[in-house]
């Protein structure tokens, strides 16, 4: 009569199958996010690492208004779409 019981290895294998399946879950929910949380407005912070430019430059296009900005709680936002309009322009 065979043995019912579980080896290590058998928790194990289980273990990588679930680590496995998790994964699979994660990358779908990132995939998902990712399609449905396109901003409209950026980050100061996002702005300047995207375009490798200083915080001087960034406030240059918003003082000199060839972009939109919101103030909110003291953080900049910038239009994603004046953005790509004005970089696709030069």
């Amino acid at each position: 009569m065979m043995s019912d019981s579980v080896t290590k290895d058998d928790l194990r294998q289980f273990g990588l199958l679930l680590l496995n399946d998790i994964r699979k879950i994660i990358d779908e929910n990132q995939t998902v996010e990712k399609e449905s949380l396109d901003p409209e407005w950026l980050k100061s912070r996002v702005v300047r690492r995207l375009l490798d430019m200083s915080a001087g430059s960034l406030q240059n296009l918003r003082v000199t208004g060839k972009v939109r900005f919101k103030k909110v709680l003291g953080s900049y936002y910038y239009n994603k779409t004046d953005l790509i309009k004005l970089f696709s322009e030069e």
